[in-house]
């Protein structure tokens, strides 16, 4: 049976949405008292079925970040520089000349032959690789965008190249680990309790290795870290979020309870036999559920 008629297309309404997961939990004879969460955006219909049908909604960490990434950056210096880079890359892509240009400019000052980098918007980890090809380029940039009067205005200024590397440094540490968090083809929701005690200085001692301001940076590098932490704290801060993130690490053997308040113990202790129990009553449960 093809799968147009075990799920006939029908309007992508949040009813319609909602019904169709719970048909596919019957028709792969899953055990609907079995779902931990679901992992889901912001969208207003994905969050409405979730709703409809009672489940647990887990924030996506990935998305969230770039969210929290976002409003840490919130700030009209930031927005500026920001700018200014779109447009150094874009006078470069749309003109062979400017590209020929800096090919011979990059030779001339012993800099890598790198092309610039143009930002996604959907992807915060893009804006800071162009980011980092600008502050590479810069000498080569400001040389090739200086001869035409035309792009001569687009010359990073020194407060534009500060600001730049504030947004740099501050955003670097978070690179190494976005991608394993966002991941498809493994288990990541045991990974964000870890990553988050990283990034909640008020959790855990090692904040002071990502996130937690430095002696020696910028006030406004110092800045954007603060939002980022503050924004990613208020969003994994409900209860119900919070309890599911220390299960899921209490029962990964690479953690366990490392990373778990010891006056929780106890209680989730109790959680996790209590739902390992119920798991055991229902282990039958694919063979009685489909006549």
């Amino acid at each position: 049976m093809s799968p147009d008629q075990l799920f006939p297309p029908r309007p992508h309404r949040r009813e319609h949405i909602a019904e169709a997961l719970q048909d596919v939990l019957t028709s792969w004879k899953l055990n609907p008292a079995a779902l931990v969460a679901v992992t889901i955006d912001n969208g207003a219909n994905v969050v409405k079925v979730v709703q409809l049908n009672k489940w647990q909604r887990m924030k996506c960490f990935g998305h969230r970040l770039h969210l929290a990434i976002g409003h840490g950056m919130d700030d009209a210096r930031v927005t500026r520089a920001i700018s200014l880079c779109k447009k150094v890359v874009s006078s470069f892509s749309y003109s062979w000349k400017k590209r020929r240009d800096l090919a011979e400019v990059q030779i001339q000052l012993g800099l890598p032959s790198h092309q610039l980098i143009t930002e996604t918007a959907t992807r915060w980890g893009s804006r800071l690789l162009m980011i980092d090809r600008v502050l590479e380029q810069e000498r080569a940039l400001s040389k090739v965008l200086s001869a035409d009067m035309k792009t001569r205005p687009l010359v990073p200024t020194w407060q534009d190249i500060e600001v730049l590397e504030a947004v740099q440094k501050a955003l670097k540490p978070l690179q190494d680990f976005t991608d394993a968090l966002s991941g498809e083809d493994y288990v990541t929701l045991s990974y964000v309790r870890p990553v988050l005690h990283l990034i909640r200085p008020v959790l855990h001692l090692l904040n002071k290795s990502l996130l937690a301001p430095a002696e020696g940076e910028s006030a406004l590098c110092k800045s954007i870290k603060t939002s980022i932490v503050e924004y990613l704290n208020n969003k994994f801060a409900d209860p119900p979020t919070s309890d599911l993130l220390d299960t899921a690490s209490f029962v990964d053997p690479r953690f366990k309870a490392k990373y778990i308040p010891s006056e929780k113990m106890d209680a989730l202790k109790h959680k996790v036999i209590s739902e390992a129990e119920s798991l055991l009553r229902y282990n039958d449960y694919g063979s009685n559920c489909v006549p």
